[in-house]
């Protein structure tokens, strides 16, 4: 098997009584002195599992640990190879703010929301996948319990028992978490990371998985993160809109998320998404902030404060949507989400899109999915172009204070965004420092191009810029030290010096 996939030891085990609860099994996993601890799940018919989803190439070794007789003590060993090369291993933080596989890409965060999208009819999910398929799309939120939003009721349940709310809460459904585990295989092979949302306030009144005891709480998050943590392309978000979850008090969220990252071996990206009241996102086991702040990212100056109060990378995963919806939430123009997802993007952060269009009974895309039908991915595509030409370090804002709408890797490139305002020129200047608290000096070159970010073109402009210092920024040295703009809004530049790649 490749590096980053899964392993799978699957055994005959007691299945009288309640395996859920009666049966615990686990496996240790070794490469000489490196040790994994993976959580065990029963899966129906006596079969129980362990997954595994090697970090290091080479040979492994394994031996499970269990309370049946007939489940403890089993050892193996298998090999390890190369990754193929779409497999890049699991999303990590990396330079303070930032993204990349394990092995070094970079990944750059452009996500959807797509809630209750595996819990709807068979046709309407393929119909979600084919348009993601063609989506710019590297992320979905996506949550494990259905929810209000769908409206033709969920084809599985992830408890046993009868619908609306007779559910045994102490036996889980291997058929629900089956097809799950499908559906995020399916987007791994998009290239889409699935942004698994744990809890939800959202569930109808008559199911209750919003309200359920404490003990079946941790009971779900042990055995969910069992099943799903062995795949590479796993998110966990503890809960869409926490501080709506009545029942739940915020140390419930505290012991939820140190369950998650004591149980998951790999300790893949895990958040909390907010509604009014955000959460305290400096604990250690949060990896990045997932914020719900439309008005934050009105400005590349307010959206960059987050980054200084947590020092993590930001992830905006709810602006407001694009639609027409009559809430405030969901009738967002194309022009203003995208207009957002550039302020974000100079301010060194990361944004998450919606769709929430009600036309003739069409499926809502943030709800359920299906097809999109706004005008934001298109232009969303092009600033996906735009990041794959940035530093492999990431953009960060470079002047905050003064100029927030430069954001990019000093001394080696810059976007200039200018959102709503509309320049007929714009002077050629560059802070004097570059990210790295060194100087720029003169002589150094620079190319430019004039990005339309909602007609989607790129013009370049003629010439370099040999900059020269004045006073604390360097200007370029053409005789006509300005680059000439329509007086159109949502312009920006892409300055890259030349001789650095």
């Amino acid at each position: 098997m490749e590096q980053w996939s899964i392993f799978e030891a699957a055994l005959n085990g007691p299945a009288n009584g309640d395996p859920f609860v009666d049966v615990q099994f686990s496996a240790r996993f070794n490469q000489g002195t490196n040790f994994y601890e993976a959580g065990g799940f029963y899966d129906g018919e006596g079969i129980y599992r362990v997954r595994f989803m090697p970090p290091q190439q080479g040979e492994w070794h394994y031996v499970t640990e269990s309370s049946s007789p007939a489940l403890n003590g089993q050892a193996g060993e298998f090999m390890v190879t190369a990754p193929s090369p779409d497999n890049h291993g699991p999303v990590m933080v990396t330079n303070t703010y930032h993204f990349a596989y394990a092995d070094g890409t970079p990944y750059e965060e452009l996500g959807t929301t797509c809630y209750n999208w595996v819990n709807v009819s068979e046709a309407l999910q393929e119909e979600t996948l084919q348009t993601l398929a063609n989506a710019p799309f590297n992320k979905v939120r996506m949550c494990v319990f259905p929810s209000d939003f769908d409206t033709n009721g969920p084809m599985l349940y992830p408890f046993e028992g009868t619908p609306p709310s007779a559910w045994d809460l102490t036996r889980f459904s291997p058929q629900f978490y089956q097809h799950l585990e499908q559906r995020i295989l399916d987007l791994q092979k998009l290239g889409i990371q699935a942004d698994v949302i744990l809890f939800d306030p959202y569930d109808n009144k008559h199911i209750g998985f919003s309200r359920m005891p404490a003990a079946t709480d941790d009971r779900y998050l042990r055995y969910t993160v069992a099943r799903l943590s062995a795949y590479r392309n796993v998110w966990w978000s503890l809960a869409n809109e926490w501080d709506l979850m009545r029942a739940k008090k915020e140390s419930d969220f505290v012991r939820f998320g140190e369950i998650v990252s004591a149980n998951d071996p790999y300790h893949h990206l895990l958040s909390i998404h907010n509604s009014a009241v955000i959460f305290n996102n400096t604990l250690p086991w949060i990896s990045h902030a997932s914020i719900q702040n439309g008005s934050a990212v009105e400005s590349p100056a307010s959206a960059e404060l987050y980054r200084d109060v947590y020092r993590k990378p930001i992830v905006y995963d709810e602006v407001k949507y694009e639609g027409n919806f009559s809430k405030r939430w969901g009738n967002l123009s194309a022009q203003e989400l995208v207009y957002r997802f550039w302020n974000g993007t100079v301010a060194g952060t990361y944004m998450g899109h919606g769709e929430t269009y009600a036309d003739s009974g069409a499926p809502v895309w943030t709800s359920v999915g299906g097809v999109l039908t706004g005008q934001s991915p298109a232009r969303l595509a092009f600033l996906k172009n735009v990041l794959n030409t940035a530093p492999p370090e990431g953009i960060d804002p470079i002047d905050k204070w003064q100029h927030p709408e430069y954001g990019g890797h000093s001394g080696k490139y810059y976007l200039v965004y200018f959102g709503k305002e509309t320049p007929k020129s714009w002077e050629f200047l560059l802070p004097s420092h570059a990210s790295d608290g060194t100087e720029l000096t003169n002589g150094m070159r620079f190319a430019a191009e004039v990005l339309d970010t909602w007609n989607m073109t790129v013009t370049p402009v003629p010439g370099v810029f040999t900059i020269e210092k004045k006073t604390e920024y360097f200007y370029g040295d053409k005789n006509d030290r300005s680059i000439q703009l329509p007086g159109k809004q949502f312009m920006a530049l892409r300055i890259a010096r030349l001789g650095n790649n």
